[in-house]
């Protein structure tokens, strides 16, 4: 693939977000009528860093240019221990809940009222979990182990469990809730269940190492993932079940990382499709490559305050969230607006959605994956 952008260039890349930052645009918009816009967001949701936002899931007003409004409890961390990492969030518009994912437990919320519904263990433990689009099931991976349970959303209870003996680790619904993606990183195979069946019925790949963050287009055609090792993402056809394209990022290192243990741990396509977003901790920036093409060319280099770990898009498809806490604009390339808390510390997850409530009920939610939205 052709270099699109050099270090010098992403060095200017960085003085433009400099100064974005030091007077942003804001990123504040006029609410549909009888509707208020928020961003939910899980912590600690980044490892158990509680410097970056504490514990519980706390709530913005995307309305007022993401101004903190409240905490929700979530977990009470018990006198002379550590947190446990947030692994995943989802949320449903039919039931009006939040749920909650740690390393260990799920628990589910009423998102207007903060009031704890339900808290439950599961064996093997938690990771990234994924709700249908009727609300009435989730389909939560062990951590890091062989079996995903499916999830009773009203209860909490099992009624089903699926083994792929991947690593199970990420999971996406399908939109038409006919099929769910599940994503182990201990496999370079994406599986495929029928929610009907509560079966493995497909898989894709294999893919040049194990997989990490994904995401898949509207038609359900295609599949972008990050893997091990590599600072760039893969493609496969979800029909054929083949690997199609290798894409790697130009101009920049693959150097060491924080966490994650993975060059590129984030992926994201706007709601269009035009677009996909990848994020790369080494270098703290988000890469952006044209997807009108395959395979998709490296367009634009941002620089972010810290290492990107998670990408996703809001609701309306305006902004792409960053796990540093920082919200960009799709449109312009700029950073609009960085989260704080209700002391003024610096917010960081990478588990977060947007929720949109109009008379004192719950009418859409967003998603943490950033999936794309064209049919």
């Amino acid at each position: 693939m052709k270099v699109t952008n050099s270090i010098a260039g992403f060095l200017g890349v960085a003085l433009a977000v400099s100064l974005a930052q030091q007077a942003p645009r804001s990123a504040a918009r006029p609410a549909a009528a009888g509707e208020h816009h928020y961003l939910y967001v899980a912590s600690p949701g980044t490892r158990n860093y509680v410097e970056y936002g504490g514990v519980g899931i706390l709530v913005f007003d995307i309305d007022q240019n993401y101004k903190f409004v409240k905490r929700i409890p979530t977990w009470k961390v018990p006198e002379g221990k550590e947190p446990e990492n947030v692994k995943g969030i989802a949320a449903s518009a039919k039931t009006g809940r939040v749920y909650v994912t740690s390393l260990n437990r799920m628990i589910a919320i009423d998102v207007v009222s903060g009031k704890t519904i339900w808290d439950k263990t599961y064996e093997g433990g938690c990771d990234r979990m994924a709700i249908s689009p009727d609300g009435k099931l989730l389909y939560v991976p062990q951590l890091e182990g062989p079996q995903w349970h499916v999830v009773d959303a009203m209860t909490g209870a099992v009624i089903a469990t699926i083994e792929t003996k991947s690593g199970s680790h990420n999971t996406i619904y399908a939109a038409d809730g006919q099929h769910v993606y599940l994503a182990g990183l201990k496999s370079n195979m994406l599986s495929i269940a029928d929610t009907k069946t509560h079966t493995v019925t497909a898989t894709v790949g294999p893919f040049a190492d194990f997989i990490r963050p994904f995401t898949v287009n509207g038609a359900e055609s295609l599949v972008y993932v990050n893997t091990n090792k590599l600072l760039g993402f893969e493609i496969g056809d979800l029909k054929t079940g083949k690997m199609l394209y290798h894409v790697e990022v130009q101009g920049f290192e693959k150097g060491d990382v924080k966490r994650h243990g993975c060059p590129a741990h984030g992926i994201a396509l706007t709601h269009d499709e035009k677009e996909l977003w990848l994020a790369d901790c080494h270098n703290s920036a988000i890469h952006v490559f044209d997807n009108t093409v395959m395979p998709p060319k490296q367009t634009t280099d941002l620089k972010m305050r810290d290492c990107v770990g998670w990408l996703s898009t809001s609701l309306d498809g305006r902004f792409v969230y960053s796990s540093t806490g920082e919200v960009v604009d799709i449109a312009t390339k700029k950073i609009v607006a960085t989260l704080t808390d209700e002391t003024g510390r610096q917010v960081q997850s990478e588990k977060l959605l947007d929720v949109v409530i109009a008379n004192g009920k719950v009418v859409r939610v967003g998603n943490q994956f950033g999936v794309g939205m064209k049919k």
